[in-house]
């Protein structure tokens, strides 16, 4: 490895629900699922979030809601409140920030942080993180975080995840192949249903027997990807923790715990993925002009797509039709989809100027009414994704 780095992952614990719970207290220890638009639990939504007591039925992120409720119709079902997660994540983000300058948001519920160049200033990286737990529950709300603290981002990551919920696990650099060695394969990034068993009729079945493997025969096989499951066995990460910038671009994505074939299920989460977004926007006042699609398939590979559109918008119709569009020329070659998100980039500030053959005008109004319902009524009062996708189908 290069370098001595102390870079921490910190991890919310079941996020949304657990901001459900902190703002309704009378939801603790009942098994709550946080989805878009649920409808008492019969709805076309999918599962964004399930609480740890959910987990125990079999529920995850990315299910369908109705096969949620198949299996617990007890749960409390939930809309997606996108607004207040994002207000409670800038607090969370806020007091990462006071250890050091070097934050890498992930995701509205997880970030990097290189404590490296504050470790004179803040000390025991074990006591920082701590700290940071302690004064999220105090200061935030009764929210717990799983923390993982390594000389890279890669043994970070894994070992946050290790002993969730409100985990603290630390690897130190002399231990690094204790640590790493005994875990299954199938922890390694982008060892997925199709690499893993392809490793194991190599008799791989332990990071440590990759380790083992001779890196030859890896890349023989492999290619470019052998050299680098090769290098993650033994550790090596020298992937910089980069702090987030001004914001150039808006987007949401999801991981499914489980690669998806279902090309409904697909189409059903980008549309509830457009539809956070262009709310952000229209939160927030700004428009976009480039509609991107990303993919990550089941092999880990990863692509993006792009479209400029004519004027900037934050309508949902248009980026929804464009970013259907963009999924459906899409060529999987067969592979399932692990992750799927949708962003706007070319951001611009403020109104826009009519023209005398405006034909966007009626989609936002159809938007502001949508929001203003949402506002007053709560956030299933009213769903329109099914709709603009057959709007859609016929563009």
């Amino acid at each position: 490895m290069a370098g001595k780095r102390v870079i921490l992952h910190l991890d919310m614990d079941a996020f949304f629900a657990a901001v459900e719970e902190m703002d309704n207290p009378a939801l603790r220890g009942k098994p709550v699922v946080v989805g878009a638009d649920p409808k008492g639990g019969r709805g076309r939504g999918v599962v964004s979030t399930a609480n740890y007591e959910a987990r125990k039925y079999g529920i995850g992120s990315a299910m369908p809601i109705s096969e949620a409720y198949r299996r617990c119709p007890h749960a409390v079902f939930l809309p997606v409140r996108g607004s207040r997660y994002r207000e409670v994540s800038k607090q969370i983000m806020a007091i990462l920030r006071e250890y050091t300058p070097l934050v890498e948001p992930l995701s509205i519920d997880e970030a990097f942080l290189d404590l490296t160049p504050t470790l004179k200033l803040h000390g025991d990286p074990v006591e920082v993180a701590r700290e940071i737990k302690r004064r999220i529950r105090e200061e935030v709300g009764d929210l717990t975080a799983s923390v993982g603290i390594a000389p890279n981002k890669f043994l970070a990551k894994i070992a946050s995840d290790l002993e969730k919920p409100d985990g603290l696990v630390v690897v130190s650099e002399d231990r690094v192949e204790e640590f790493l060695w005994p875990l299954p394969v199938g922890r390694l990034w982008g060892v997925g249903k199709k690499t893993q068993p392809l490793l194991e009729r190599l008799g791989i079945r332990t990071i440590g027997d990759l380790a083992r493997f001779p890196r030859d025969e890896l890349v023989q096989r492999f290619g470019a990807w052998g050299v680098r499951l090769w290098e993650l066995a033994h550790g090596i990460d020298d992937r910089p923790v980069v702090p987030s910038s001004p914001a150039k671009s808006i987007s949401q994505e999801t991981t499914f715990e489980q690669d998806v074939d279902d090309v409904e299920l697909l189409e059903r989460t980008l549309l509830e993925l457009v539809d956070h977004v262009t709310r952000e926007m229209r939160d927030t006042g700004v428009r976009g002009r480039t509609v991107t699609l990303k993919i990550r398939l089941e092999d880990f590979s990863t692509f993006t797509r792009s479209r400029t559109l004519s004027e900037a918008t934050n309508a949902f119709a248009p980026v929804a039709r464009v970013a259907l569009d963009l999924f459906r020329r899409f060529d999987r070659q067969g592979q399932k989809v692990r992750l799927v998100g949708v962003g706007l980039s070319n951001l611009e500030r403020g109104g826009r100027q009519l023209s005398l053959f405006d034909t966007d005008t009626s989609e936002e109004r159809a938007d502001q009414v949508v929001d203003l319902v949402r506002r007053r009524f709560g956030e299933k009062a009213i769903h329109r994704a099914a709709a603009v996708r057959r709007k859609g189908d016929k563009g």
